[in-house]
């Protein structure tokens, strides 16, 4: 997989939140238009179909992945099959160690710094919800709690400094 096709695989799950699924289930034809914004067309976990816009960065990694070709799966494998999710795992393993990350990365910990990255940035936890399409509230609270004893720590230890 060319590092076009590697970036716009790591945006769509960092940048944008989507499950590794629904990058790979993704095709060209998918991709849109609505005001102004480049859309990406994705089946969700529960057989749910939306449209999502993507960030322009992701949009323009996306571009430069598919290159001419105006059909087919967005993300090929070396074989010129649709990229399945043990090779998503080697690429974000391997660029994980290439920048120094040196325990277990998967596509998920895109995807929960994702959801991290947008509560820590004072987004309602509902819209954060809705963004990773999660059915249940709780399961988008479940990545709050962590953030929460992390800040408590961090204040007890501060008082006792």
């Amino acid at each position: 997989m060319a590092a076009t096709s590697e970036h716009a695989l790591v945006s769509l799950l960092a940048i944008n939140g989507l499950r590794v699924s629904e990058a790979l289930g993704a095709d060209i034809e998918a991709l849109g238009l609505e005001r102004g914004h480049r859309t990406l067309t994705v089946l969700r976990k529960g057989g749910k179909v939306v449209t999502i816009p993507l960030a322009p960065r992701t949009a323009r990694a996306i571009d430069l992945a598919i290159g001419e070709r105006v059909e087919g799966p967005i993300f090929l494998g070396r074989d010129g099959e649709r990229l399945d999710r043990h090779a998503a795992w080697r690429i974000v393993r391997r660029l994980a160690r290439k920048v120094g990350i040196n325990k277990q990365v998967g596509p998920h910990a895109l995807r929960h710094a994702f959801i991290t990255a947008a509560l820590d940035a004072g987004v309602p936890w509902r819209d954060v919800q809705e963004a990773a399409s999660h059915a249940d509230p709780r399961t988008t609270m479940r990545y709050d709690n962590p953030r929460k004893l992390h800040r408590t720590r961090a204040k007890a230890q501060g008082a006792w400094s």
